[in-house]
C-alpha cells in the first residue's frame, strides 16, 4: 500500500523489558512487561537539551494476577487484559484506585489482547479473528468489527477508533481460528518482517469501513493517545515512541 509514513516525534528508552500494554490516563503513561509480569505508570522526560537523551521516569510499580497484554483508562479506573494459567487464558479486569484487581470476566472463547473504551463500552480486539468486540459491561459482543488483518493495538480519538493492523508475518500456530492474513498486508516483506499500519473507522456504521492512513515502520504493539500525540510500544527493541499522523 503507497501510503505515507508516521511522524514520529519521540523515542524513549522503555523503564521496563518487552513493553507490551500502554495506556494514558490524563496525566500519565500505564505500560506493562510482557516478560517480567509487572504493570508500571511512567512519566515521559523529553531530555532538557541535544546532549541528553529522553527517558521515561518510573513511578509505581505494580504486581498484577497474571500478565497484562493490554490496558485503557475507564473513568477513573484502569481496565486491563490479563494471561492467566498455561493456555495463557484471557480475562478482563479492573484495577481502581485502591489498588485492587477485580477480575470481571472472561474474553470471549478465552481469548482478547487490545483494549480500547468509547466512554460507556469496551471494546477488545481479538488477533487471529482479525476483528474487534463491542462489550456490554458483563461481558457480551454487542457488536463484532471486521478489520481484515491483525490487530496490535486501538484507541478511541474523538468518535473514531484508530486500529494498528497489518501482519506479524510468521506462520500461523495450529489453534489459530480466523482467516488467513490478506496477501496486501504481507507484500514484499519475508517471514518474520512485521508490517504494520494505522487505521481509522467509525464504529456507529453498521457496516464499519476499515481506512488505513499511514504506515508504522516498527514492530508495533498497543496504542493510546495523549490528547495530542499517539504512542505506541516498539516491544523488540525496548523502546516505547509518541508519533502523530501525517498532513
Amino acid at each position: 500500500m503507497n501510503l505515507p509514513t508516521i511522524k514520529e516525534r519521540k523515542r524513549f528508552r522503555s523503564p521496563t523489558v518487552t513493553p507490551q500494554a500502554l495506556a494514558w490516563d490524563g496525566k500519565r503513561l500505564w505500560m506493562s512487561s510482557r516478560d517480567l509480569g509487572f504493570l508500571y505508570k511512567v512519566r515521559p522526560e523529553p531530555a532538557s537539551d541535544t546532549a541528553r537523551a529522553d527517558k521515561m521516569e518510573l513511578l509505581e510499580e505494580i504486581d498484577p494476577p497474571g500478565i497484562v497484554w493490554a490496558a485503557v483508562a475507564t473513568n477513573g479506573a484502569m481496565h486491563v487484559t490479563i494471561g492467566k494459567g498455561l493456555n495463557d487464558d484471557r480475562y478482563v479486569y479492573r484495577y481502581d484506585s485502591n489498588g485492587r484487581f477485580e477480575k470481571l470476566f472472561a474474553c470471549p472463547d478465552l481469548t482478547g489482547s487490545y483494549l480500547s473504551f468509547d466512554g460507556v463500552n469496551l471494546y477488545l480486539s481479538q488477533w487471529y479473528e482479525q476483528r474487534i468486540l463491542k462489550l456490554d459491561a458483563h461481558g457480551n459482543t454487542v457488536q463484532k468489527i471486521d478489520i481484515g488483518a491483525e490487530i496490535c493495538g486501538q484507541t478511541f480519538v474523538d468518535d473514531s477508533l484508530y486500529v494498528l493492523r497489518g501482519t506479524e508475518n510468521v506462520p500461523r500456530p495450529a489453534y489459530a481460528s480466523g482467516p488467513p492474513v490478506a496477501e496486501k498486508f504481507k507484500n514484499g516483506a519475508k517471514q518474520g518482517d512485521e508490517q504494520w499500519w494505522i487505521a481509522r473507522l467509525n464504529p456507529r456504521d453498521k457496516k464499519p469501513e476499515v481506512v488505513d492512513i499511514a504506515k508504522v515502520p516498527f514492530a508495533c504493539r498497543s496504542l493510546t493517545f495523549d490528547g495530542k500525540n499517539f504512542w505506541s510500544n516498539y516491544r523488540a527493541a525496548n523502546e516505547t515512541i509518541c508519533f502523530s499522523l501525517p498532513n
